[in-house]
């Protein structure tokens, strides 16, 4: 890997555009190199993985109505969308299908100085491909150089720290990897990633207090907004630039300010982008950070069946990450996170909340585990409100290490019982990490995809789907359209503009 020195400049500063960091990561999207076995195969399981969780999401109100505006657009080739048959416009078709594989909070991840789901790289670069005439070989390239840029931005650039949503580093590194796969040249795929930048910053709100349905949005704009950031660099438009660097541009207004020095990695010209195998599923729909607990929950429950007892337990703390206490624990200080009757964004946000109901339950469900009727339980809500979190110097570190064999996600919990006793357990990968008690292999993948598909494709579409995407790699552009999932009696969108 290159690492390059990455901070904001004068106006008045020399300052070459090859040095700019959307030329270098344009510079590599434009020379592409050999996709090793182990990186394609990843691949397939990234995409069966989307469409499992798009697949289980596909009656939710959020998904009808993205579904609907792009039922708003059709389009000729057009690209196809989630649930349904036709062809609609590219940019919509992401749209739509970026909604249902984020809505359930179900898909993948990548944890470092940023947190990301880089699987939502997949919607836009596929929804280009199919419109544009790509094939699987064209397909993969852009997934992957798109996964690439997105995990080497998380890896250097924190965005949550100044409150930007992480989709900010998602713009840049779809609008690379849909040029990656067109084989666009450099100067287009430069000015394309800077639009996507600018136009894809937005505050963390969207993941704060009440969370809203815009949290499934969000990556969903995203990709919208490359695909339109690519269209409009291939007819000659520019962009601000640098748009990283500039003396008004992100990290001197919007990040660390105008002193600010990042250390970006990317690979060095023909060494393989292989950043896709350091991200993780979720073997629970949950946010990744909760992935550990709720494995930790469900084997103190079998092991401690003493816990399920009526008041047993006085307080829990779950001592963690500064990232997992200050976003998904108590150190929010967002009460929403501790009331029965928050959104499911919320809950699905809310620590305390998951580890009480999966320690209860030993199981975790996309839909039950949430349910209304779940969360007011009484039982539930005060055993809920028993369990704080705290930040662990040590499981900050971990959180943050570059070692893959060191890197953590968990953290300890410490149980204080109405006996006067104590409880200890730690865990710091969940089972579905490749370092887990259970790493997720393609029988994984497929199982997670049926159990998901199941009661909303018909039993010979299921079949169908996971045999063109098992064939991804050399699918002819043809077949790149069976890239998708028809489902019967979907709800009709909501009326609006369109």
């Amino acid at each position: 890997m290159n690492t390059y020195r990455v901070r904001s400049r004068r106006s008045d500063e020399a300052f070459p555009v090859e040095e700019h960091l959307a030329r270098r990561i344009a510079e590599l999207a434009a020379h592409p190199v050999p996709i090793d076995a182990d990186v394609a195969d990843m691949v397939v399981n990234r995409v069966i993985d989307n469409a499992a969780v798009a697949a289980a999401s596909l009656r939710r109100a959020p998904v009808v109505a993205a579904r609907g505006q792009a039922e708003a657009h059709p389009a000729s080739p057009g690209s196809t969308v989630f649930g349904i048959g036709g062809r609609f416009g590219p940019e919509w078709a992401a749209w739509a299908n970026g909604v249902a594989v984020r809505e359930l909070d179900f898909h993948d991840t990548f944890l470092a100085a940023e947190y990301s789901h880089p699987g939502d790289n997949i919607p836009p670069i596929l929804a280009v491909a199919q419109h544009a005439g790509a094939d699987g070989a064209g397909l993969l390239r852009g997934i992957v150089l798109g996964y690439e840029v997105q995990i080497d931005l998380a890896r250097a650039i924190s965005l949550h720290a100044h409150k930007i949503d992480h989709v900010a580093h998602l713009g840049p590194s779809a609008a690379a990897g849909i040029g990656a796969m067109l084989g666009l040249d450099v100067v287009t795929v430069y000015q394309a990633i800077g639009q996507a930048l600018h136009t894809t910053t937005a505050t963390r709100q969207s993941r704060k207090g009440e969370i809203s349905t815009w949290k499934a949005y969000a990556p969903a704009f995203a990709g919208k907004a490359a695909i339109e950031a690519v269209d409009r660099a291939m007819r000659g438009q520019t962009s601000p630039a640098p748009i990283w660097e500039g003396e008004d541009g992100v990290i001197a207004q919007l990040l660390d300010g105008p002193d600010a020095v990042y250390e970006v990695p990317l690979p060095a010209p023909g060494e393989p982008w292989r950043a896709i195998l350091s991200s993780f599923t979720k073997e629970h729909s949950a946010e990744y950070q909760a992935q550990a607990w709720i494995d930790l929950a469900r084997r103190l429950r079998a092991e401690h069946p003493e816990l399920l007892t009526p008041d047993a337990v006085e307080s829990v703390v779950l001592h963690t990450s500064h990232h997992t206490h200050f976003v998904i624990g108590s150190g929010a200080n967002d009460p929403q996170k501790y009331d029965p009757k928050a959104s499911r964004e919320t809950l699905d946000h809310s620590l305390p909340y998951i580890f009480a109901v999966a320690l209860q339950d030993g199981v975790w469900h996309h839909a039950d585990s949430y349910a209304p009727e779940r969360a007011a339980r009484p039982d539930t809500v005060a055993l809920w409100r028993s369990i704080t979190t705290a930040e662990d110097p040590e499981w900050t570190r971990r959180y943050h290490s570059l070692d893959p064999a060191e890197q953590a996600f968990g953290g300890r919990a410490e149980f204080a019982l109405a006996d006067g006793t104590t409880l200890s357990a730690e865990i710091a990968v969940a089972d579905a990490h490749p370092l887990g008690a259970r790493p997720f292999a393609r029988a994984d993948y497929i199982r997670k995809f049926r159990a998901l598909a199941e009661g909303v494709l018909a039993p010979e579409e299921i079949d169908r789907f996971l045999d063109v995407a098992e064939r991804l790699p050399s699918l002819t552009s043809d077949e790149l359209a069976g890239l998708t999932i028809t489902a019967t009696d979907l709800p009709p969108a909501p009326k609006g503009l369109f």
